[in-house]
């Protein structure tokens, strides 16, 4: 059982006490650290404001996560390499949210989900990751690639819409109404970040596309600007209030501060306070951003595991998870989980402990207090821009197309629900009607994999001539409830006029409930039929 005492081991700071305690530190593992901590922490600033834009939040929200939440998980965690922050995948979930809870319901719902990860830690759940489907893994994660990128529409083209509608269909009703007011410079920054984007990976530099995309962009909209264009940037969009009361444009140069978050802002610009009702209100979301968060980190994780040859401690990841959600939004920061991209780029960068993760965290610290200024020119549709890229990355259409191409018809099925769900409606029914579709077809195929196979003739089994009265079957395959019934039904059948039923149960594999009231049903009939 040693080499699966990962998939079982429950511990605060698992992966830092392996990695930096039990295995040693040493000053080139921490130049190692610093050099990859310094690295993604550049990729972060920028990712973390776009994708709390995406999620209904101001920028500074979003580093908060990093900072805050970033910090905290790396270091009580069980993935030694995760980069936990703001993440795509929680986009869908996060702006409905905001939108009628405010800042204040979304950190509230933060709060609840980490305490949901603990439960789900203590209750050792972490390792029933792998008993979710691809098919659906994929179908909500390329529904919320689409949704991210319609929402980005806005912003990309310049586009006039005070408030975009609640339903994904009206999204798209609206977004073609304003297409006539479309701003031509803004679509030019636009669309000049996206091809640095995709234009510069061909350079193969060990610089990451969307800081020189971003820079580039940033440049133009300014010039731009300058000229009376009127191009929307983050100092434009997003304000603060100083400490006189007067207000502030962009984000504030500040480290987060403690703030109870039920006295955040809500929707109507008031405090939205705590009671029981609102608990009960967000409950849902707060239950499907903890189911997110635990697939997101520990899919990422397993990731990790096959680039580096490391074992995760499933567990101990959701109880670090959780606790760093618990104590983020008390510092402002929204939901947080491990970022596959950023973790990836943490690896490659030679990251070796969760101290890179951690100086990654106040990386972004640094820039938020340093850089706050000079952040406040970035350009809303650079930002759109970018989160196209992370929008199509999301969504792994590579794997979905393959998915489509090779898969059978059942799996197929279940991708397609999961992501129009996911699309039209909501991802905790995509997820959850996915993974009820899946095992329902499930059963199905393995309920057809159980045979009766009548072994009578058959000497390695029946050595005798045992007279025609007499019938000898062979179940082969699992005896569950699914399969049992027909095959139960099927010895009835062909034993009409038998006086003995002799069945052989060695290949067996699995004999439940379902199973054993089937048999019990057949010898009812049988008795009664000898009684008759």
């Amino acid at each position: 059982m040693s080499h699966r005492a990962h998939l079982f081991s429950l511990k605060i700071g698992y992966a830092f006490s392996i990695a930096c305690l039990k295995e040693g530190y040493s000053f080139k593992k921490f130049s190692q650290d610093l050099l990859a901590g310094l690295t993604v922490g550049i990729i972060a600033i920028p990712l973390s404001m776009a994708l709390a834009i995406a999620s209904g939040v101001a920028p500074q929200y979003g580093l908060y996560t990093a900072i805050i939440g970033g910090f905290i998980i790396a270091l009580t965690g069980g993935s030694r390499y995760s980069v936990s922050g703001p993440t795509a995948a929680f986009v869908v979930l996060l702006y409905p949210i905001a939108e009628k809870y405010g800042l204040a319901g979304l950190l509230m719902a933060t709060v609840m989900s980490g305490c949901i990860l603990i439960a789900m830690a203590c209750l050792k759940l972490g390792k029933l990751i792998q008993y979710i489907p691809e098919s659906v893994t994929l179908g909500f994660t390329a529904g919320i690639g689409i949704v991210i990128a319609t929402l980005q529409i806005k912003d990309f083209f310049g586009l006039s819409i005070d408030a975009m509608p609640e339903h994904y269909w009206d999204k798209i009703y609206t977004l073609i109404q304003t297409i006539p007011s479309a701003h031509w410079p803004s679509m030019t920054v636009a669309i000049v970040t996206l091809a640095i984007m995709l234009i510069w990976p061909k350079f193969k530099t060990p610089i990451p596309a969307h800081l020189p995309a971003i820079i580039v962009g940033s440049l133009l909209a300014l010039y731009l600007n300058s000229m009376g264009m009127d191009i929307a940037t983050i100092g434009s969009r997003f304000h603060y209030y100083l400490a006189d009361g007067s207000l502030a444009n962009g984000i504030p140069a500040l480290p987060p501060e403690f703030k109870l978050p039920w006295l955040q802002d809500g929707a109507n610009g008031h405090a939205l306070g705590f009671s029981w009702n609102m608990i009960q209100e967000l409950l849902p979301s707060a239950f499907a951003i903890a189911m997110l968060g635990a697939i997101e980190s520990l899919l990422c994780a397993v990731v990790l595991d096959g680039m580096t040859g490391k074992r995760h401690s499933a567990n101990s990841e959701l109880l670090g998870q959780g606790i760093g959600n618990i104590i983020a939004p008390f510092f402002g920061g929204i939901p947080a989980t491990a970022a596959i991209a950023r973790s990836a780029a943490n690896v490659k960068a030679g990251g070796q402990t969760p101290i890179a993760a951690m100086i990654h965290a106040i990386v972004v610290l640094l820039g938020l207090v340093a850089l706050a200024g000079v952040l406040s020119y970035l350009p809303m549709p650079a930002m759109a821009a970018l989160l196209l890229i992370v929008a199509w990355n999301m969504s792994e259409a590579h794997k979905a197309i393959e998915l489509i191409k090779t898969a059978p018809r059942g799996d197929i099925l279940v991708f397609f629900t999961c992501f129009s769900l996911t699309v039209l409606f909501d991802m905790v029914i995509a997820i959850s009607l996915g993974i009820i579709l899946a095992a329902l077809l499930f059963m199905k195929e393995t309920a057809e994999m159980t045979k009766l196979v009548d072994i009578k003739d058959n000497k390695r089994y029946v050595a005798d001539d045992l007279g025609d009265d007499v019938a000898v079957f062979r179940i082969n395959g699992p005896l569950f409830f699914a399969a049992a019934d027909n095959i139960f039904s099927e010895i009835a059948m062909k034993t009409v006029h038998k006086k003995m039923i002799i069945l052989s149960f060695d290949n067996v594999s699995l004999l439940d409930a379902g199973g054993l009231s089937a048999l019990h049903n057949l010898l009812n009939i049988v008795n009664i039929i000898t009684a008759n």
